[in-house]
């Protein structure tokens, strides 16, 4: 009798000590999650300065087509560079970090947009976006330039420098 009451005791207290044990893991994973979800917020404050247009967007940000659909009339109030890309282009997804750390360097200096030509076809046609990624560098005066195809951070920096000059 006396060695069932010990062995159930001691079960008593595996338990015990199992069931702090998962609380102290779950308190843990649940600091961890925490952890990561701060972690994650400051990431995606870092990518919002890389804005997505949409038509509505692009006629006030940019310039309203329907109002001066014969002139170019930019509405921004700095240059302004837009990435038109699709989800699915395997060179987008490669120069969507070289246009982040390029809003992120030129960050008050310069706006950088992005438009997803599947989502926003008026905006792709309006630009006769036939090839992704292609590039719009908007200066504050004068016309705008294309460029077609991925870019590295490099050449994106020097347009954007000659161009903020």
């Amino acid at each position: 009798m006396r060695t069932k009451l010990l062995i159930l005791s001691a079960a008593a207290l595996m338990i015990a000590g199992c069931n702090a044990s998962a609380n102290n893991q779950q308190k843990q994973s649940d600091n961890d999650q925490q952890a990561q979800t701060a972690q994650d917020d400051k990431k995606e404050t870092k990518k919002m300065k890389v804005q997505e247009l949409n038509v509505a967007d692009f006629k006030q940000k940019v310039m309203d087509y329907d109002k001066h659909p014969n002139e170019w009339v930019f509405a921004g109030d700095k240059p302004a560079v837009i990435d038109f890309y699709a989800t699915w282009c395997g060179p987008c997804k490669a120069t969507a970090p070289n246009i982040e750390k390029l809003a992120e360097t030129y960050a008050g200096k310069l706006d950088v947009y992005k438009v997803d030509v599947d989502k926003e076809p008026e905006l792709a046609g309006l630009f006769g976006i036939r090839s992704i990624p292609t590039i719009l560098f908007i200066p504050m005066n004068g016309d705008p330039s294309i460029q077609v195809g991925a870019m590295s951070y490099a050449q994106l920096n020097d347009v954007v420098s000659k161009m903020i000059k």
